[in-house]
């Protein structure tokens, strides 16, 4: 033990035992990257190849690690090291560690060199594609230099990346409140979603339609497991639609455009994209309940925001009242 070290908490009337003491003054940043290498590998060669040193200084620096500890992280199998509960537990407290000194780093880079920090983000595409552009233009207009990241992902994938603090936003349509867990939510823009269809589309020239005249046409329906799927197939199913077995199914607004433009698919879209005045779309005259809660934005309550990501949230509001104009029929006068 580090008797200096242990003696000075001592004197402040701490009280540690074995594990308390290395977790607290003896582990270090390597020793998480370790962890999360050895995770990812599974094989104490590769994890050597990445970190540029030997097999046995690896070997060497785990058990060490383990010794500390006292206790058992990985477990030796013919597949490679796999991780004890022990292990998961502190892999994953491992990560979340790595991104915030990661954040660390970034902001004060930032603070040295006279920039505004960096901004990591979370987008679903297939909410967020038009309301989070305008955000950026505002964003680069007041503080050119705020960089930022963007992932395009579903909320299955962002979530995880937002609570390890491998992110700091995620924008999009909000998920059930039940599924928030640690993360504080603020809502921006409520923006019905619509049947949409290409200009060309047969039914594009219709005033008036019924629920059966979309039956013999094929969809482009968001996958099993989205926050979309299940309420649009319970709303066809109120209005006695069954979706035909011709069906293309994804979560990226590109092919989403691109295939409307040459086909006679439905898809079900939010109603900022039927004015794309690049790729115009029809808005088929059928009323939709409320599937989805308000496209919004997330972040770790936990963690708090910086203040680069707390000006991404003032322009994503800004960005928000914008298009709710535009989205807001005028009155006749």
């Amino acid at each position: 033990m580090r008797a200096a070290s242990l003696s000075i908490f001592l004197l402040h009337g701490g009280h540690l035992n074995h594990l308390d003491w290395y977790l607290q003054i003896n582990l270090k940043a390597r020793h998480l990257r370790l962890l999360v290498a050895i995770d990812t590998y599974r094989n104490l060669t590769q994890v050597a190849e990445v970190t540029h040193v030997t097999v046995p200084a690896v070997s060497k620096s785990l058990a060490e690690l383990e010794r500390g500890l006292g206790l058992a992280l990985f477990t030796r199998t013919t597949r490679g090291l796999i991780p004890t509960p022990y292990g998961d537990c502190l892999i994953r407290h491992s990560k979340t560690m790595l991104a915030v000194l990661h954040q660390a780093r970034d902001e004060l880079k930032a603070l040295r060199t006279g920039a505004e920090g960096k901004v990591h983000i979370g987008m679903l595409p297939a909410s967020a594609s038009v309301l989070l552009p305008q955000a950026l233009s505002f964003l680069k207009q007041r503080s050119p230099g705020t960089n930022v990241t963007i992932i395009e992902g579903t909320t299955e994938t962002l979530l995880p990346e937002l609570w390890q603090g491998r992110l700091d936003l995620v924008v999009g349509r909000l998920p059930p409140p039940d599924s928030l867990g640690s993360f504080e939510e603020q809502e921006l823009l409520e923006e019905p979603v619509v049947l949409m269809t290409g200009k060309h589309h047969p039914l594009a020239n219709r005033k008036t339609l019924s629920w059966s005249d979309l039956a013999p046409y094929p969809w482009i329906l968001p996958p099993p497991g989205s926050i979309l799927r299940d309420p649009l197939e319970r709303a066809l199913e109120a209005n006695a639609l069954t979706l035909s077995n011709n069906y293309i199914e994804t979560l990226s607004i590109h092919v989403v455009r691109a295939h409307l433009q040459v086909s006679d698919f439905i898809a079900v879209m939010a109603a900022s994209l039927a004015s794309d005045s690049v790729q115009p779309f029809h808005a088929l005259p059928l009323s939709l309940p409320r599937l989805l809660r308000p496209t919004g934005v997330l972040w770790n309550r936990n963690r708090g925001l910086s203040p680069s990501a707390q000006r991404m949230v003032d322009c994503l509001e800004e960005a928000a009242r914008h298009l709710m104009k535009d989205l807001t029929p005028s009155r006749p006068d």
